[in-house]
């Protein structure tokens, strides 16, 4: 069983006992909580696939958060031009957080 669910504007495949990466969730979740993601778009229970239109009724994605903060790697942006003596260099990582998929309701 599996479903492709929206969180916080990326869709993500949601597959029971699972982790995901999902964007930073904010300071309100906290390690230990469950958060319930009802925006399902597409749920398969052995073969039976719904597809929503936009979302499917009555099915949802409880998770539990594993590590509310998490960073991402480094990502180096670089730029220059040449002979003129411009050179930027800037880094950025990406904040995320890891839930784990306790079940999918479909």
């Amino acid at each position: 069983m599996y479903a492709i669910v929206e969180i916080q504007g990326q869709q993500f495949k949601a597959e029971p006992e699972k982790f995901l990466y999902v964007h930073y969730l904010g300071e309100s979740a906290k390690a230990g909580d469950k958060v319930e993601f009802d925006r399902v778009l597409l749920s398969d229970a052995d073969g039976a696939v719904k597809v929503g239109a936009p979302v499917v009724e009555g099915a949802k994605v409880v998770c539990e958060v594993l590590e509310p903060l998490v960073k991402g790697d480094k990502v180096i942006v670089f730029k220059k031009k040449r002979r003129k003596g411009y050179r930027r260099k800037n880094g950025h990582r990406q904040c995320f957080s890891k839930v784990l998929i306790k079940e999918v309701v479909a």
